[in-house]
């Protein structure tokens, strides 16, 4: 599963270049016995299976000590400022659950934060933790192409990015506004910001009531 997209594109072109690393480790490869198994029917009883503790704790061992996260839907939401934090780090780590999830006593014994990409359920976490790496990533110097770019993204100062427009300056009768036409970089901006405020107020209104 890794590195998935994130072997594509810019930050595959990175990674090739050692600009960054990723270093993934197999937790059946901890398992014991004929068949490695890695799970076990959960205390209480219920349906699915759950990831033992000691097969998860020997692999968290094998690794050096850094940050530790655990990709899970009860997690605190992962943000873009929760991004850069983790752009400036020097490595993180991220525990893909599978099944009903984790023992646990992993995360207590580990210290162990749980991060959620949004309020639904995947089949595992590779996914979501795809996704944080890639939020990670175009934040390092030398994976994106130019930095300034990033500045005025969705979610920077809690605002979702202006409509954006390329050629041809007119497609199935509909044309780009002719501010941006007019060359006048100060009511480019203004518009720019403007639709920013409009759009975050309707698609995001909990973005918006942090800007009052």
């Amino acid at each position: 599963m890794f590195p998935g997209t994130l072997g594509q594109a810019l930050a595959g072109k990175a990674l090739e270049k050692k600009l960054w690393n990723l270093h993934t480790i197999n937790i059946r490869d901890f398992a014991s016995g004929v068949h490695k198994s890695v799970d076990d029917t959960p205390y209480g009883g219920g349906a699915g299976m759950v990831l033992r503790a000691d097969v998860v704790g020997k692999a968290i061992e094998s690794l050096p000590k850094i940050p530790l996260y655990y990709m899970s839907p009860r997690g605190e939401p992962f943000t873009q400022k929760m991004a850069k934090e983790f752009a400036k780090t020097d490595s993180i780590g991220l525990l893909c659950g599978r099944y009903e999830g984790l023992d646990e006593r992993v995360l207590t014994h580990y210290n162990i934060k749980e991060i959620s990409i949004g309020d639904y359920v995947l089949s595992g976490g590779e996914i979501a933790s795809q996704v944080v790496l890639d939020a990670i990533l175009r934040l390092r110097k030398g994976v994106m192409g130019k930095m300034t770019s990033l500045d005025q993204e969705s979610f920077e100062n809690n605002l979702l990015e202006y409509p954006q427009y390329t050629r041809p300056a007119e497609w199935k009768k509909l044309t780009v506004p002719e501010v941006l036409l007019s060359g006048h970089h100060k009511k480019i901006d203004a518009w720019r910001k403007k639709e920013s405020e409009k759009i975050t107020q309707k698609n995001r209104p909990d973005l918006w009531d942090k800007q009052n």
